[in-house]
C-alpha cells in the first residue's frame, strides 16, 4: 500500500461516504491534467499580447512580463475606474490595487465611500476566479498601471476579454501547448493508477470543454507509460480507463439545458451526422449532452457522482446547485498556502493575541462609561500583521485570506465544495471504503458558552443526563475543532461526532444533511 503522509490531506467542507459514491466524474484542464506554472501563463500571457496588437494596440505593451506573484484568484475588476479588489463574500473591500500600486486610506474612499461593492452590478464588477484569469488579471494592472491609456477602463476590459477568447477559441495556445507538452503540462504515473483503481470500485467519466483532438493529445501524453513499474498497471489506451468521454461540453451550459449528444469519430476527430440516442458504447466519445444525459447513460442519479474540476463556478457551484453532484474543488495553489500557514503561523497567533487583548481593553466598561479605550496603537500593529501576513502569500495575499477576514472565494469553496485538496490524487491515499467526516462547527455565540455542570433536576431523562455528562468531557475538544479547518488524511483521528458516541439516530447514510440551497 501507498504510504500514508499527513502531507497529503483532503479537506472537508460537508461529510461524504467515499463507498457511496457510484461514478467519479473528471474535468481535464487544470484537474486531470496540470499546467506547469508559471510557464503556462507565461505562455498565454504573450499570446494575449500579441492578440491585442493585432487588433491595433501599440507594439509597445509587447514588454511586458507576467509576474506570477502577483496576480491570485478571486479578485473582482472594477471596469468604471480600473481597479482590482479583493473583497469578502458580502463585497466588503479587503484589498485595493490600481495597476501594481496598492491604495490605502483617503484614496479608497474616494473610489468606495463604503469600503463597499454591489457585487450584483455585472456590467461594472467582474470575478475574475479561474486559473485561465490569472493572465487576465495581470494584464488589467500591467494596462491601467500605463499612464497613456487611450481608452476607458470598460473598453479596455472588454477588448481583454474578446481577447482571452480568441486565444482559446482559436486554438492558438493550444497549438503552442502541443508543440512542447513536456514544458506545459505535468505528467505523473500516479494518474493511471487512481483511474484504474476507480474504476475497480465504480463508473468513470470525463467531461471537458475542450475539443477531442486537444483532449486526445493531453490524455495520450499523460498515460503514455511503457513500463508498468512506472504506474503499476499494464499500459492500455487512455480512453479505456473511461466509461464515458464527454468533449465540447460549454460546462456551465451542460449543467442546464446542454446541447446536442452527438458520437466523435475518434478516427478523423469529426462529429458524425445527427443526434446520438443509443446505448453507451464502451470507449466511445461524444460531444455535447448534458448532465442528465451522463446520468442516464451511466444508470446513476446526482448524488451517486463525485465531480472533480478547477472551476468554482463552471464544475463546481453548476454542479452542486443544478444536480446535486458531490463535488471536488482542485485547488493547486493550497501547496504554497499550506507551507506559508505552517512557518508563518505565529504571525496569525499574533493576530489572534491582539484580537483577544482589544476586546479585553472594553470589558469592564458598558453604556453608561465616559471612558474611550485609545486603540490606535493595536489597530496599527493589526494593520501591519495582516500586512505581513498577505506579503507571505504573494503581492495580492491569499486566495483564501486577509488577515483574519475569509475572501470571497474561500466562502465560494466552503459552501459549495464538499471537498478539497491540491490535486485529486490525494485520493490515492485513501480506501474506497473511507468516510470523509465535517467537523461539528460551533456559532460564534456557541463558542462562547462553558459546558460546566447542569443540574437537570428531577424530571431529566437519562438521555439529558448523558449528554450533559458528555458535554463536559468533550466540550473543549469541541471547541477547538470548530476552530480549525477539517483536514482528513489517514492518520488523523476521526472528527468528534456526538451522535455517533451517544449512539443517537443518524441519517442512513451516515452524512450530514445538505444545506438547503445547496
Amino acid at each position: 500500500p501507498l504510504r500514508r503522509l499527513r502531507a497529503i490531506p483532503i479537506f472537508v467542507n460537508r461529510s461524504l461516504a467515499l463507498e457511496k459514491i457510484k461514478c467519479f466524474g473528471f474535468d481535464m484542464d487544470y484537474t486531470l491534467a496540470m499546467y506547469k506554472s508559471p510557464a503556462y501563463e507565461e505562455l498565454g500571457f504573450r499570446l494575449l499580447l500579441e492578440h491585442l496588437v493585432s487588433i491595433g494596440y501599440p507594439h509597445e505593451i509587447l514588454a511586458y512580463k507576467y509576474d506570477p506573484t502577483f496576480p491570485t484568484r478571486g479578485l473582482v475588476f472594477d471596469a468604471l475606474y480600473g481597479n482590482l479588489l479583493k473583497v469578502d463574500s458580502h463585497g466588503n473591500l479587503l484589498v485595493c490595487a490600481h495597476g501594481f500600486r496598492f491604495l490605502r486610506g483617503a484614496e479608497i474612499l474616494h473610489y468606495y465611500p463604503n469600503k463597499f461593492i454591489q457585487r450584483d452590478d455585472m456590467k461594472r464588477f467582474h470575478i475574475l476566479n479561474t486559473l485561465f484569469n490569472l493572465t487576465e488579471t495581470h494584464l488589467y494592472a500591467s494596462e491601467c498601471g500605463h499612464g497613456n491609456l487611450f481608452m476607458s477602463f470598460r473598453s479596455m476590459f472588454q477588448d481583454v476579454r474578446e481577447a482571452m477568447d480568441q486565444v482559446h477559441l482559436s486554438g492558438c495556445l493550444k497549438e503552442k501547448t502541443l508543440e512542447n507538452l513536456e514544458k506545459y503540462v505535468v505528467k505523473d504515473p500516479r494518474v493511471p493508477l487512481l483511474l484504474s483503481r476507480m474504476r475497480e470500485v465504480g463508473k468513470v467519466f470525463l467531461a471537458t470543454n475542450s475539443d477531442y483532438n486537444y483532449t486526445d493529445a493531453i490524455m495520450s501524453y499523460l498515460f503514455d507509460f511503457s513500463d508498468e513499474d512506472e504506474t503499476g498497471t499494464p499500459p492500455r489506451p487512455w480512453r479505456s480507463y473511461f466509461d464515458l468521454i464527454v468533449v465540447d461540453t460549454r460546462k456551465p451550459l451542460f449543467f442546464a439545458e446542454g446541447t446536442v449528444l452527438r458520437q466523435v469519430n475518434t478516427d478523423t476527430g469529426k462529429l458524425r451526422i445527427g443526434t446520438y440516442t443509443g446505448p453507451l458504447q464502451h470507449c466511445a466519445v461524444y460531444s455535447g449532452g448534458s448532465s442528465d444525459l451522463v446520468c442516464d447513460l451511466l444508470g446513476v442519479k446526482g448524488k451517486d457522482i463525485l465531480y472533480m474540476g478547477d472551476h468554482i463556478f463552471g464544475d463546481i457551484l453548476k454542479s452542486k446547485k443544478r444536480q446535486g453532484w458531490r463535488t471536488f474543488l482542485v485547488v493547486p495553489e493550497l501547496a504554497h498556502e499550506l507551507q506559508v500557514w505552517t512557518e508563518k503561523s505565529e504571525l496569525f497567533e499574533e493576530l489572534r493575541s491582539l484580537d483577544l487583548f482589544l476586546a479585553e481593553l472594553y470589558q469592564h466598561l458598558d453604556s453608561g462609561s465616559s471612558e474611550r479605550p485609545d486603540i490606535s496603537s493595536i489597530k496599527r500593529r493589526i494593520q501591519k500583521v495582516t500586512h505581513e501576513m498577505d506579503m507571505c502569500y504573494g503581492k495580492m495575499g491569499s486566495l483564501f485570506r486577509c488577515g483574519s477576514r475569509q475572501t470571497l472565494f474561500a466562502s465560494q469553496l466552503m459552501r459549495y465544495a464538499d471537498l478539497y485538496a491540491a490535486s485529486f490524487l490525494n485520493f490515492l491515499y485513501y480506501p474506497f471504503s473511507y468516510l470523509f467526516r465535517a467537523p461539528s462547527v460551533l456559532m460564534a455565540h456557541e463558542s462562547t458558552v462553558e459546558h460546566g455542570p447542569v443540574d437537570a433536576g428531577e424530571g431529566s431523562t437519562a438521555l439529558e443526563l448523558q449528554l450533559e455528562q458528555h458535554s463536559q468531557q468533550v466540550g473543549a475538544e469541541l471547541w477547538h475543532r470548530s476552530r480549525a479547518p477539517s483536514t482528513h488524511s489517514p492518520v488523523l483521528t476521526e472528527p468528534l461526532c456526538l451522535s455517533q458516541d451517544l449512539g443517537l439516530p443518524q441519517d442512513s447514510s451516515g452524512e450530514e444533511e445538505e444545506d438547503g440551497e445547496a
